[in-house]
């Protein structure tokens, strides 16, 4: 059996228990496998069952519309932005004339005028507000959910049935307004997620072969971007956003690559530069070769990723979410018997218990608690990915927060990660033939060090022919071997020839010399003995020990570097970088220790690396972090938390947005829990009237919602 997903955007979606009816009604639907909802981004994905059917999207949208909203895919949308204000907004057209009903109403009332014109037009206010709700409200009921919708239907038609129109359209009215506000509200936090959707160009700008003359001539032509393959030539002008991911052939220009990397500043692009899907080009028109289809971009990765990240959800939203599922049926039951049981057993008013029942009703939706923490989540990453940090859902986002210690990977972490050779020593005095063989055992391997060596042994070439090795065999942690002229040479770090038993009398003052210095040493050498030894240097990035400094101010506790370079150089850069310990010598395996070991002495810990090779120590860590991933499609997969640009000053903002959040969730939990207890107590005291209990379930919505939004526009 094969299935297809659907994709669709809820409009108008303001409350989180609303979207489950949602969720439960289409999955009903014939031909539907199964449908969620994720309240954070309003989104509703479909799996159908079996093949593709035609009329599917139709029934989705009939019936995401019986319960209130608008369901709409990327063409609809834009055909809805483009419709009358009337048929966009109604939600504020009808809450606008009700609203001005009922203050005729009020008006009326004041001047003595008869009580059936003013109830008439109470009633007229009731009915031109309430319907959309009224509408979704028996919808939940069929559905046998009782939403807020439900509850407020009832406690309306209660108190117009206990003959108090007045209170009955303002609690509607309330219920209303409230609501649209707070649907205008979370569009905003949505749309922080939802630009980067907006990035990317439809269309680009091909130059293809035309044959339609007979002849094979090149011309440009517009094209949808999904038409476009990899390997294709597309003209980019100025001002104009990058279609797709490629490289530079011709031109130079600036380019503003803050939509992928979070960078301020436009970088600097020329022939052979990468560039992104999405950014920015400056005042130069460019061509370049298409490296990935519009599916496959690094946009379109970030998109995936932090749409999958709305769907992860946040321990403190299951613990809400359990919480809820049984606290509203429990107030339910427990109007109903405040409704029937002082009147049967106590001969009390029903009238009053009635009213009381009511107000419990409305008490029973746990709107505010249950969008309490995913707003502000969304929030969140939303205010993250525009700053270039990428953040994989809820849980991630609370776990970095409870992070108390940090190991940071050196190559290309804490260092620049573009070692040089500084220096190379022959015991035979051939410096040449040294780094030639050295660049032939590591031409493979895709190490910074090896490729320092292999690049430097073609510029060192002047023309000559390269040392042709087979067999080669890449060792993790120590180096890498191949045979030449049938004869095994070595290239790596000490241990590597300590395993093989291979002395290195000959270049220990040497190798003494450099890792003083603060260098890493590439010994080379054969069974019999080392040959030579080749120094490279690999200095600590500028903002390194700011970067640490910040870290420990945002409350880390225990900072430390795991290497696989010598204790020594280790040391010399732990130093200069202001670590509080260093573990060298490390092979992968060694570095998963490390972080156990990490763990066990200090708590929650955090492994900074390239994504790649320390995929080990990422996964062992409570949150890994994957730096200057850019194009990178296994540093986005690997990480928890994936930094797009190399900029190590990301990592407090990062720890300090996560701690942040927590905090604001826990002041929304606690504040809705409060209010709900509180309204409880006076509900059954009789000394909350139904409008008030609206106005307090609203309320505390739509300030919790707005207390989430901060995290919009955090800052360090």
């Amino acid at each position: 059996m094969t299935s297809n997903q659907l994709e669709f955007l809820i409009e108008g979606m303001d409350c989180a228990d609303c979207a489950r009816t949602i969720e439960k009604a289409v999955a009903r639907l014939p031909g539907v496998q199964g449908a969620s909802v994720n309240f954070g981004t309003a989104r509703l994905l479909v799996k159908e069952m079996g093949e593709k059917q035609d009329d599917l999207p139709v029934a989705i949208e009939r019936t995401v519309s019986e319960a209130g909203y608008r369901a709409t895919t990327a063409r609809r949308r834009a055909e809805h932005s483009q419709a009358p204000f009337w048929r966009r907004e109604r939600r504020v057209l009808t809450t606008t004339i009700g609203a001005v009903t009922a203050l005729l109403a009020f008006a009326l009332s004041l001047f003595k005028v008869q009580p059936l014109v003013v109830n008439s037009l109470f009633a007229m206010s009731l009915a031109v507000s309430g319907y959309g709700f009224a509408r979704a409200g028996l919808f939940a009921a069929r559905a046998w959910r009782a939403d807020m919708n439900l509850l407020m239907t009832v406690a309306a038609i209660g108190a117009a049935a206990l003959g108090d129109w007045a209170e009955a359209a303002t609690v509607v009215l309330l219920f209303a307004f409230g609501g649209t506000l707070q649907a205008f509200t979370l569009e905003k936090t949505r749309g922080a997620i939802r630009a980067l959707m907006d990035l990317s160009p439809t269309t680009a700008l091909v130059r293809r072969a035309d044959h339609s003359t007979g002849l094979p001539m090149m011309r440009e032509m517009r094209l949808p971007v999904e038409e476009v393959q990899p390997g294709e030539t597309v003209l980019v002008g100025p001002g104009e956003r990058l279609p797709l991911d490629g490289v530079v052939l011709e031109g130079a220009s600036q380019v503003d690559q803050s939509p992928i990397t979070g960078e301020s500043l436009p970088v600097d692009v020329a022939t052979g530069a990468q560039v992104y899907a999405g950014t920015i080009n400056g005042p130069g028109a460019l061509t370049m070769r298409v490296l990935h289809a519009a599916s496959d971009t690094t946009l379109a990765h970030i998109i995936g990723m932090v749409e999958e990240a709305q769907e992860r959800r946040a321990p403190s939203q299951q613990l809400v979410d359990r919480f809820s599922a049984i606290y509203t049926p429990l107030v339910i039951v427990g109007a109903l018997l405040v409704a029937i049981l002082p009147a049967l057993l106590f001969a009390q008013p029903f009238g009053d218990w009635f009213y009381r029942a009511l107000v419990l009703l409305v008490i029973a939706c746990p709107c505010a608690l249950v969008i309490s923490t995913p707003v502000s989540i969304v929030a969140a990453i939303g205010a993250a990915t525009r700053r270039g940090v990428l953040i994989k859902g809820g849980a991630t986002l609370e776990a970095l927060g409870k992070v108390r210690a940090i190991a940071f990977d050196k190559t290309g972490t804490l260092t620049e990660g573009r070692p040089r050779v500084v220096s190379v020593y022959a015991l035979d005095g051939d410096n040449g033939k040294l780094l030639a063989l050295a660049g032939a055992v590591e031409v493979r391997s895709e190490h910074p060090l090896a490729r320092a060596v292999v690049h430097e042994a073609r510029v060192s070439r002047n023309g000559s022919k390269p040392i042709e090795a087979s067999n080669l065999l890449s060792l993790p942690g120590l180096g890498a071997q191949a045979d030449v002229d049938g004869q095994t040479i070595y290239a790596g770090n000490p241990r590597l020839f300590a395993e093989h038993g291979i002395p290195l009398d000959g270049i220990a003052p040497t190798l003494d010399k450099l890792y003083e210095e603060g260098n890493t040493a590439i010994i080379v050498g054969t069974q019999s003995g080392a040959i030579g030894v080749i120094g490279l240097a690999d200095r600590p990035r500028s903002a390194a020990r700011s970067a640490v400094q910040s870290l420990r101010s945002a409350g880390v506790s225990h900072i430390a570097m795991l290497t696989g370079d010598n204790a020594r150089t280790a040391a010399a850069i732990s130093e200069q970088v202001g670590v509080d310990n260093y573990y060298a010598e490390l092979l992968p395996a060694d570095k998963l220790a490390a972080i156990k070991r990490l763990a066990v002495e200090h708590g929650s810990v955090a492994m900074v690396g390239d994504g790649v090779n320390d995929a080990p120590a990422l996964a062992a860590a409570d949150v890994g972090i994957a730096m200057g991933v850019a194009g990178t499609d296994a540093a986005l997969e690997v990480a928890d938390v994936a930094l797009m640009s190399d900029d190590l000053s990301r990592l407090d903002y990062a720890v300090l947005l996560s701690r942040e959040t927590v905090r604001v969730i826990r002041q929304n939990i606690a504040f809705s829990l409060g209010v709900k207890l509180l309204a409880l107590a006076l509900a059954l005291a009789g000394a909350l009237p139904l409008w008030g209990a609206i106005a307090a379930d609203t309320g505390v919505s739509l300030l919790v919602t707005l207390n989430g939004m901060r995290l919009l526009t955090f800052r360090r």
